[in-house]
């Protein structure tokens, strides 16, 4: 059991795939051999605390924060206590101005138990080394979790924020899902669409419309 959930079921075979033993022999050297973030227990967080049947909303980041602690195994969260790092200021920022909620603490766990599955689509990196895990496998086995969630008959929300995120929308399949698509809340970018883009009044929307559960973004210590 990898994830204690749905999830070993789904990805059973994938697992087994001779680039995902690749994969995870080349882990094992590299966390053997250099910092390596999340810490080996939370590469599969999204997913442990997210189960298949209870994902309704995918927030697509792209690799794992890079420096001292920050990396938790969710997609742009950080731990308690934790300096907000730019782009999770600017989502605060879209999630004020959109729902009046004001969250301080960065860690997303709370967003994660409610359904919200956090999936960067690289799971892990060197310290200091932005991107360096990219093209080791990870993206071949994201993919497969975004297709199994695009496959969803129940509805969801796929919340793709910038260029990257944005590539895998060929991934989602079924037409009763919503796509909100927007620039990337890097400050780079957040103020080419990404703010005023009301992703999450909208995601709350279309789950009441659809009979489902609207998500709490309000901040809960867990």
């Amino acid at each position: 059991m990898i994830f204690g959930n749905d999830w070993d079921i789904y990805l059973k075979d994938e697992m087994e795939k001779p680039y995902y033993r690749d994969l995870r022999r080349l882990l094992a050297e590299e966390y053997r051999n250099f910092t390596v973030y999340p810490p080996a227990k939370d590469v599969f967080r999204a997913m442990k605390l997210t189960p298949f049947a209870d994902t309704k909303v995918v927030l697509l980041g792209q690799d794992p924060y890079h420096g001292p602690g920050q990396a938790q195994g969710l997609s742009f969260s950080v731990d308690r206590n934790m300096p907000l790092p730019p782009s999770l200021k600017n989502i605060y920022k879209e999630l004020e101005d959109d729902t009046g909620i004001c969250r301080k603490e960065g860690d997303l766990t709370d967003w994660a138990k409610q359904g919200v599955l956090l999936l960067n689509t690289t799971l892990t990196v060197r310290h200091k080394q932005p991107m360096s895990h990219a093209k080791i496998g990870w993206e071949l086995f994201t993919d497969r979790v975004i297709r199994l969630v695009g496959e969803k008959e129940d509805p969801v929300v796929f919340l793709l924020w910038g260029g990257h995120a944005r590539s895998k929308k060929k991934l989602i399949e079924r037409k009763n899902h919503l796509v909100i698509e927007s620039p990337h809340p890097s400050p780079l970018s957040a103020y080419r669409g990404f703010f005023g883009s009301r992703c999450f009044s909208r995601t709350n929307d279309f789950l009441t419309a659809e009979g489902e559960e609207p998500i709490d973004w309000s901040e809960h210590v867990l």
